[in-house]
């Protein structure tokens, strides 16, 4: 497994069928309140990049992804679930996984990543980046995620060839 760390955030895995965005946080909240931050529709909205639509969390279940102010949307699979510490699932041609460790102090690691299209790579790291900074309860500057899409762009171009932005209206 070939794995490139930039500025100690996203970790990317080049040695599987497609490469895999890894992050870390360490929240200050136990692992079921994470969960709820997860899983809950309205909790959601506050750090995902999209609407969450989903009648159970549960294996099999449909997911729709709902970009507000766009024609985008996207549809999943719910692929596992053990609350409140693993939860995966597909995101259009993406998959997501969420796991969840306790830490002492009542605190949660969070392991979060993302098997995606190589192509997207550095798009989704400076994307993800930012959300998972809001997850964490901070306030990342409006063009945050230029900077660190640029960045990305060039730690990630040499083991996966170009990398596109922003799909079109974003």
């Amino acid at each position: 497994m070939n794995d490139s760390v930039l500025s100690g955030e996203a970790v990317l895995s080049t040695g599987g069928a497609r490469p895999v965005l890894r992050f870390e946080r360490v929240l200050a909240r136990p692992p079921e309140a994470v969960w709820s931050s997860i899983t809950d529709r309205e909790e959601l909205k506050a750090w995902f990049p999209c609407e969450v639509v989903v009648d159970a969390w549960e294996p099999g279940a449909k997911i729709d992804f709902l970009f507000a102010g766009s024609d985008l949307t996207l549809t999943g699979t719910v692929l596992e679930v053990d609350e409140p510490r693993l939860l995966a699932y597909t995101w259009g041609e993406e998959t997501l996984r969420f796991a969840l460790t306790p830490e002492p102090g009542g605190r949660t690691r969070l392991t979060f990543t993302d098997e995606l299209g190589p192509s997207v790579a550095a798009r989704n790291a400076a994307g993800w980046q930012v959300c998972l900074a809001r997850l964490t309860g901070e306030t990342p500057a409006g063009d945050a995620w230029k900077g660190y899409f640029d960045r990305y762009t060039a730690a990630f171009e040499p083991a996966l060839g170009p990398q596109e932005g922003p799909p079109a209206g974003h």
